[in-house]
């Protein structure tokens, strides 16, 4: 079984505890996901099986898009509800939209992020969240990422605890932590944060319409219809422009051989190449001639 599977990810699961349970669903050990969700997460997790896993990298380039909210007056430890409370300044007085739009204005474009310490990332051999756990802290590296979208949905303060709730949709590139955009952004408005929920509504181009449960896929399983709703190796790839290649030029890449410029049409810098309709490399050019980046099939 070969393809790609939006899956809901539903909260209170880790993205492994998914790949988990879909290894023992599909019967394979061949599964991979593209792009972590923390467990109070819910949202589209694209799922990579059999020869498609090879195309994960492919479908974590693509943007990602997230709806959520963001308590404004309290901050945890983990920077969302599930860590201890570390801080509360009551907000006074309700933040006008303008307000929080012009801090959002601020957060949009390329910004450098530090991850949090309560995250996967690796410093020196360690998860930062095993430091955390220990109550360690170490230096983190900062990222710059991609934020193309950060817009207010609505907004309503809560007379009764002093604190403000935002609702907000962010468009961002891979490795962007909306915890700490949203903390971040408590933080220009002068107050602390903390991510109340968030839900991830598109990621590897599907969209939250297009998932299916691992209920569903059990079904799908059971019935012998999952094949339907497998997406193609291709759909990793469909922003790159295609080439289908002749048998001989065929024979040559099943070797790994390189393609002179003048045999790829049309000319990019990373182009697809297909025999028989299916993709079975990714080459990119190097002065006058195509070489490999990625074979997909050599059979």
């Amino acid at each position: 079984m070969d393809g790609i599977i939006p899956l809901y990810k539903e909260r209170g699961m880790t993205s492994f505890d998914c790949v988990s349970r879909l290894r023992r669903i599909l019967k394979t050990r061949k599964i991979g996901h593209s792009g972590t969700l923390d467990p109070a997460v819910d949202g589209v997790l694209p799922i990579c099986v059999g020869n498609a896993t090879k195309a994960v990298e492919y479908l974590m380039q693509s943007g990602k898009i997230y709806q959520g909210e963001l308590v404004i007056g309290r901050a945890t430890e983990t920077e969302d509800f599930d860590g201890r409370v570390v801080a509360q300044t009551p907000v006074p007085a309700p933040l006008s939209d303008e307000q929080v739009r012009a801090a959002m204005a601020k957060l949009t474009g390329k910004i450098t992020q530090v991850p949090p310490m309560y995250s996967a990332v690796k410093v020196n051999g360690k998860r930062l969240y095993e430091y955390a756990r220990a109550g360690e802290t170490v230096e983190r590296p900062a990222r710059q990422v991609t934020i193309t979208e950060f817009t207010l949905v609505r907004s309503h303060y809560d007379q009764e605890h002093q604190e403000q709730h935002v609702f907000f949709k962010v468009a961002c590139s891979k490795g962007t932590y909306i915890r700490t955009l949203v903390v971040d952004l408590a933080r220009q408005l002068g107050y602390p944060g903390a991510m109340k929920w968030l839900t991830r509504l598109a990621s590897g181009g599907f969209t939250l319409d297009q998932t299916l449960s691992l209920a569903d896929i059990q079904t799908a399983v059971a019935n012998q219809t999952i094949k339907r709703y497998l997406y193609p190796l291709d759909y990793a790839l469909k922003d790159y422009p295609a080439v289908e290649l002749t048998d001989q030029q065929w024979r040559a890449v099943q070797n790994g051989g390189w393609l002179t410029a003048a045999e790829l049409s049309p000319a990019a810098a990373e182009v697809v190449l297909k025999y028989d309709g299916q993709v079975k490399a990714l080459y990119h050019q190097a002065d006058n001639h195509y070489q490999p980046t990625k074979m997909f099939s050599v059979n």
